[in-house]
């Protein structure tokens, strides 16, 4: 007994032990709303039951509420699309770090169906104080915008509202895509029911607040416009602003930080932590970079961010300089760090020089944005020199980051960015430029150039010397001069080196000379017999990687080699180097321009340029064909699955099958992403245009074998006729880009339907 003592101790332990390191699963709504983030960042497990409040199938979403309580939930795809606010359901899975405590939903049950929670009155003063985030409420306004807009990642078309409340403008999101019903409800006054919640920036702050209604059901309207916008007066468009009145109700605000940023007159950054604020301001008042300082002003809201307007500064003269931050491409395009004190390195493409500003066009991995510096306005005074930095550096860029929205929300995309210096000194040469870059080839080819021309120089120099002859010395310049003005041109490259081995003949007294390209043609004055001549050949070196050929030229037997041969063929190959890099270099960047790099087929540009070119040919002949538009199902979840790598190798199998069911003349060319399209310029009626969509389908009904894993793929796939279904090139794209959906719309249908 005493020796199982120790044994019962060390089992209970561990039990104890496992116990401790797996989280307790949240059963209450509560619960879970009372985590904060951190916590709720841990992905603890969640299983409790709720009301439905609102739910989007086609984007995977819904909000669910129990008593004064309410989240959303991530339903990843798995949540049953015929969920109606009101439904009792289960929901399992994980907890989530976002702007609140969210849920991931790894299983959605339903378990009745009732009646949704009774919605509460509020105000926009409540809303904006987060007292009833996600919950269902009613609030009331007047209508100031009515557009249809397309949700993130839903690829449909839904309303979007302004309503105008007392206190502030906020959004409503209506589940319904009916222009006509859209336009009855502009400058109405209505009340509406939805789930509340805030918009919030990349740093978490609250900047709007939208309402998410399900149907035109949750909207009454209680008194329409006198008169519809369209039978308005005319106004002067230099007359609008008779009509402009606001009544601001904003509170002025106060805060503190460091001064990591001044434009006199323009704006002001202060960053206090990894907090920073941008400032709008009139003043030029002078203020020094890395001061603590004061500011107060009315807050705002620009392009999604949160700002202070009409901001006055006060430099409280304690030095407290922020160091810049360094960051990637990748993280600065997600506007985690809008605003903020940044660094980051790229290599400069291109550089401006305006009398406002300097703008460097930087790239990282061929990702590009700006690097930009603000002139001072000083009245009278010239434009400042630019900072010289070498096209091609490695350069450290410090300064504030900035984005470029496009009336999108902040955090839904990508978003271009720039960086704002603060002074020439925030860019610095880290390293010189790469002799790998399209600048220094053409450098390279300068200075070559140069070097024939320094030996052709020298050649004729000896010539004039030795032979006095001036009239030859001439044409062969003549003829030299000509070949560069070709190799520059669109002669082609086969008649370049003719006139090349021709310039040799002539400047070696009429001795054959022939070409042969490595691995293409031989070209020149080859004599039939060589058994008989004394040959002498002049290898083509490349610049990297095997010859490019080989020039030779013959002679009689008994004459003795000289110098002068030597330095022809020298000549020689030096201007057939020039030619044959220089059309292979343009040849390969006008495949580039025109092919998709990852599946080597045509892309989006070069499927413009011979769309134009069909309808102008078809308009000249009065001829039809066809546009074939696919979008490839569930792409989205091969690369969440399997990753990235996995999901471009996908591509390429699914372009490769693709084109081998395509006729010679079809045109296949990937838009982005996964969105294909074909062009069938003999198509002669839509029953010819469905046999190579049949066609296109067949390509997956094999699945495919990627990197170890084998995919069973699908598309949607819809197509236009020309001029039927459209006469110029976007109606044509619009409509076969409808058909596409409507067949996607088909599919998810039939999968709905009970079995």
């Amino acid at each position: 007994m005493k020796r199982l003592i120790p044994t019962i101790v060390i089992v209970l332990g561990l039990a104890i032990a496992v116990s401790a390191a797996t989280p307790a699963t949240l059963t209450s709504l509560r619960a879970i709303q009372s985590l904060t983030r951190d916590e709720a960042g841990k992905k603890l497990p969640v299983a409790f039951e709720a009301t439905v409040t609102y739910y989007r199938w086609d984007i995977h979403f819904l909000i669910v509420q129990e008593d004064d309580k309410a989240t959303f939930i991530k339903a990843n795809g798995n949540a049953n699309a015929g969920l109606v606010p009101g439904d009792r359901v289960l929901v399992r899975g994980i907890t989530r770090r976002a702007y609140r405590t969210d849920v991931v939903a790894s299983d959605i049950t339903l378990l009745s169906h009732g009646a949704a929670p009774k919605p509460l009155p509020v105000t926009y003063e409540e809303m904006i104080r987060l007292e009833h985030d996600n919950q269902l409420v009613t609030v009331h306004g007047v209508v100031r915008s009515a557009d249809l807009v397309t949700i993130a990642g839903a690829k449909v078309l839904s309303a979007r509202l302004h309503l105008q409340m007392d206190g502030g403008d906020i959004e409503v999101n209506l589940d319904n895509d009916d222009e006509n019903v859209l336009k009855g409800l502009l400058d109405a006054e209505i009340e509406t029911t939805g789930t509340v919640e805030g918009l919030f920036d990349g740093k978490y702050q609250l900047t709007g607040m939208s309402i998410n209604v399900s149907s035109l059901a949750n909207i009454k309207i209680l008194s329409r416009s006198g008169a519809s916008p369209w039978s308005l007066p005319v106004t002067p468009m230099e007359e609008i602003f008779r009509g402009y009145h606001v009544q601001n109700l904003s509170q002025r605000m106060r805060v503190q930080g460091i001064i990591t940023y001044y434009q006199p007159g323009s704006a002001v950054v202060l960053q206090n932590g990894a907090r920073s604020l941008w400032i709008s301001t009139g003043s030029s008042a002078p203020l020094r970079i890395g001061d603590q300082a004061d500011a107060t002003g009315f807050p705002g809201t620009l392009n999604g961010f949160m700002i202070l307007n009409q901001g006055e500064i006060r430099d409280n003269l304690i030095p407290a300089p922020i160091t810049p931050q360094p960051a990637t491409w990748q993280q600065l395009v997600y506007s985690r760090h809008f605003f903020d004190l940044v660094s980051i390195q790229g290599h400069v493409v291109t550089v401006v020089h305006e009398s406002a500003q300097d703008q460097y066009v930087l790239s990282v991995d061929r990702l590009v944005f700006s690097a930009i510096y603000r002139h001072p306005e000083v009245a009278g005074m010239p434009m400042p020199p630019i900072k010289q930095i070498p096209i091609g550096s490695t350069v450290n860029v410090s300064g504030i980051c900035v984005y470029i929205l496009e009336n999108r929300k902040p955090t839904d995309h990508e978003s271009p960015f720039s960086i704002l210096m603060r002074s020439p000194d925030d860019i610095t040469v880290v390293a010189g430029p790469t002799w790998l870059s399209i600048r220094n080839l053409m450098l390279l080819i300068g200075l070559l150039l140069a070097g024939l021309v320094s030996v052709g120089a020298r050649g004729w120099f000896i010539e004039r010397k030795v032979r006095s002859k001036t009239a030859e010395l001439a044409y062969i310049e003549r003829r030299r001069s000509r070949i560069l003005e070709d190799i520059n041109g669109s002669l082609p490259l086969a008649e370049i080196i003719e006139h090349i081995t021709e310039l040799v003949s002539f400047k070696l007294h009429g001795a054959p000379c022939w070409c042969q390209i490595a691995d293409g043609a031989l070209l020149g004055n080859c004599p039939p017999k060589l058994t008989d001549l004394r040959i002498v050949r002049q290898e083509i070196p490349s610049r990297s990687g095997p010859p490019l050929g080989e020039l030779f030229t013959a002679f009689d037997p008994l004459t003795k080699p000289t110098e002068l041969e030597t330095e022809t063929l020298s000549l020689a190959a030096g201007l057939a180097i020039v030619a044959i890099e220089t059309r292979r270099l343009y040849s390969d960047l006008l495949h580039r321009s025109e092919f998709d790099l990852l599946t080597d087929i045509h892309n989006r540009f070069s499927l413009d340029k011979h769309l134009d070119a069909l309808i102008n040919d078809a308009r000249q002949k009065a001829g039809i064909f066809g546009l074939i538009y696919i979008d490839l199902d569930e792409f989205k979840q091969v690369n969440d699955l399997y990753g990235h790598q996995v999901g471009d190798s996908y591509l390429q199998e699914v372009a490769m099958r693709m084109k081998h069911q395509l006729r010679s003349h079809d045109l296949l060319a990937r838009l982005g992403g996964d969105e294909f399209a074909v062009l069938v310029p003999t198509a002669r009626s839509r029953a010819a245009v469905m046999e190579i969509i049949v066609r296109m389908e067949r390509c997956f009904d094999e699945p495919f074998n990627v990197e170890g894993y084998v995919l069973q793929g699908s598309a949607s796939i819809g197509f236009a006729l020309y001029p039927e279904d459209g006469a110029t090139k976007d109606s044509l794209l619009t409509a076969a880009d409808a058909a596409m959906y409507a067949s996607k719309n088909a599919k998810r249908q039939i999968g709905t339907m009970p079995a």
